[in-house]
Parts: C-alpha cells; sequence; structure tokens
C-alpha cells in the first residue's frame, strides 16, 4: 500500500468518553449548568451534544469508580480513508480492535497512543435535526439555539497528559496526519507540550507534559462559546452555582483561545473558551515556544496556577496532584 497519511484525512475531534465517579452530580452539572443537550442513555453511560454540533453526540458520560478519560474519538474524511488509516496503523505495529460501533456512529477502529489514551477512529455518522422545539429556524444548523445554562456551540479541543510529549505527538502527527501548529520546547530539548490540528483552526488536540508519572490520563477538555463576553458570562454562572473556577478568565498566548477552567463534580477540568485562530497559510510553519517565554505566564501577564501543571485525571495518589480551592 501507498499511503501516507496527510493533513485532513482525520476530519476533526469528533467526540470524547468522560469517566466520572458521581455520574448524577456530573450529568446536572453538563445539563443544568453548561447546558448540553442529552441525546442517548445505554447502560452506565450518557450521550450529550451542545446544541450547534452536528453529531448526535460529542460527550459520553460514563460511571466509574474514578475519573479520566475513557477514550477519545475522531471521525475520519471518508470511509476509504479510515481503511488506509486502519492498514497505516497496523503496517507501523500497532493493533487495534473493532468495534461494530456506538451510539451515533458506526464501526470504529480502537487503538492505544504510545502513553495508553484510548483512541477511537470511524468515518459512519448519525447527524443531529432537531425536532419539535428543538427545529432550527436556519435550516443549516443542527438545532434550535437554547439559551439555557452557559450553552456553547460545540465541542472544541482535548489536551492529553502524556510521559513523553514528543513520542505521542509522533503518533498522532506521523500515522493519522495531524498538523503541527504550536509547541513548546525547554531549554534542555524536552517537548514539554504540542498542539495538533486536524482542521484549519489552531488546534483540535493538545499534548502536554505529565509530571505525575502515571500515564493515560486527561487534562482538560474544551467546549466553544461564540464571544469572549459569553465567557464572562460562563464565569458568572458558574459562581452563581458554586462551581469552582480553577482560572480564568483570561487570554492564552497558545492558540490565543479566551478561556475559564473550572472541575466538573466527578473531578475532571473542564474548559470554556473562545476565539482563537484560523490557519489559512499551506506553508504555515510551527510557532516554538521557549521556556523563557512561557515562563512569563498567560497572554496578559496571569501566572499559570499551580494546578494547572500538577492537576490530571484520574488523579493521582501519593502526589501534588490535587486540586486546592
Amino acid at each position: 500500500m501507498n499511503f501516507t497519511p496527510s493533513f485532513h484525512d482525520i476530519a476533526h475531534l469528533a467526540h470524547l468518553e468522560l469517566l466520572t465517579p458521581k455520574p448524577e452530580d456530573s450529568l446536572a452539572f453538563f445539563t443544568n449548568v453548561v447546558g448540553l443537550h442529552e441525546s442517548g442513555r445505554s447502560g452506565d453511560s450518557v450521550y450529550l451534544r451542545a446544541w450547534g454540533d452536528y453529531e448526535r453526540t460529542t460527550l459520553k458520560l460514563t460511571a466509574a469508580k474514578t475519573s479520566g478519560i475513557g477514550h477519545v474519538a475522531f471521525r475520519a474524511r471518508s470511509s476509504q480513508v479510515l481503511a488506509h488509516l486502519v492498514e497505516h496503523l497496523g503496517i507501523n505495529g500497532i493493533k487495534g480492535t473493532w468495534s461494530d460501533g456506538d451510539i451515533g456512529h458506526g464501526p470504529a477502529f480502537r487503538v492505544s497512543d504510545p502513553d495508553g489514551h484510548s483512541i477511537e477512529i470511524y468515518y459512519d455518522t448519525e447527524r443531529y435535526l432537531g425536532t419539535g422545539s428543538a427545529a432550527p429556524g436556519f435550516k443549516n444548523l443542527p438545532q434550535r439555539y437554547v439559551p439555557h445554562g452557559i450553552a456553547p456551540r460545540r465541542l472544541d479541543h482535548v489536551n492529553l497528559l502524556a510521559q513523553d510529549v514528543k513520542t505521542n505527538r509522533e503518533f498522532f502527527q506521523t500515522l493519522l496526519g495531524l498538523r503541527l501548529t504550536e509547541q513548546i520546547v525547554f531549554d534542555d530539548g524536552t517537548e514539554v507540550g504540542s498542539w495538533l490540528a486536524a482542521t484549519f483552526k489552531s488546534y483540535d488536540l493538545a499534548i502536554t507534559l505529565d509530571r505525575s508519572g502515571a500515564k493515560g490520563r486527561l487534562h482538560h477538555f474544551t467546549y466553544f462559546m461564540d464571544s469572549r463576553e459569553d465567557v464572562l458570562r460562563a464565569a458568572d454562572i458558574l459562581v452563581e452555582n458554586g462551581i469552582f473556577i480553577e482560572t480564568g478568565p483570561h487570554k492564552h498566548s497558545i492558540g490565543q483561545t479566551f478561556f475559564l477552567y473550572c472541575y466538573e463534580p466527578g473531578g475532571n477540568r473542564f474548559e470554556i473558551g473562545s476565539g482563537g485562530y484560523l490557519i489559512l497559510d499551506p506553508d504555515w510553519q510551527t510557532v516554538v515556544w521557549s521556556q523563557a517565554e512561557r515562563a512569563k505566564g498567560q497572554a496578559w501577564g496571569l501566572q499559570t496556577v499551580h494546578t494547572f501543571h500538577t492537576y490530571g485525571t484520574p488523579p493521582v495518589e501519593d502526589s501534588k496532584d490535587s486540586i486546592r480551592k
């Protein structure tokens, strides 16, 4: 087979499975406070989506003994590309398994990245079309905008922790065709953060250094708002509902995202973001940030909070991996 994965072979980040030891509280948070919409149930899982997501589900919330990530799913550009990607992974020694699919999508191929995260790739999907009170007034939208809670538009990105950022980044870049847009490289040459894109966005996937020594952990995932003002309003809504805000609202230098971080009841870090930039330049050169540049903090001088570098899920026992409230 003469196939090399290229940019756009992975169409976009499709959904993720979030594990929670407090399923009822997490569900109440994501539906009542965040304003996501339930689109199905199966076993210990509830399926959710934002009003602007074209697929039936973008968040699978699963009851578990601890917090963390169950799997991260990407949609391939076509069924043919999916077959080529699976074959290419096999040629490169990456073994995986097929499933018949899940609520909202068809057959999926699941592998583990070098750090142990479960990664799923599929093509066949169920497009959502709101009916009744959810029917959109605009035929080019999947659902009517319902201003309930924070009400984000869509799933935006996920940040995975990894012991070896470089090795994990190369997996997504060389075996799946994602484009490396930005990265942090320290003075000793250690790659401590990489941002990759499947779309024209600044990134769909971030990989950052896990200092705990554990593997397969989640840093955060993000839903997208239309404006900075929406993020500011989200901060008010979180406070009104007694939700701890870890940091923000503020702006990242990397990705140019206006951000706000909190913790959902199950313990997972959740970001509400807006802004960012599009990359239309076909000759984009990766932006590399130095150790000294990152030490300056966020875009307008806010220092990065300690927990941002130490906390991930599932939590690690007997470490500094704890939430400081």
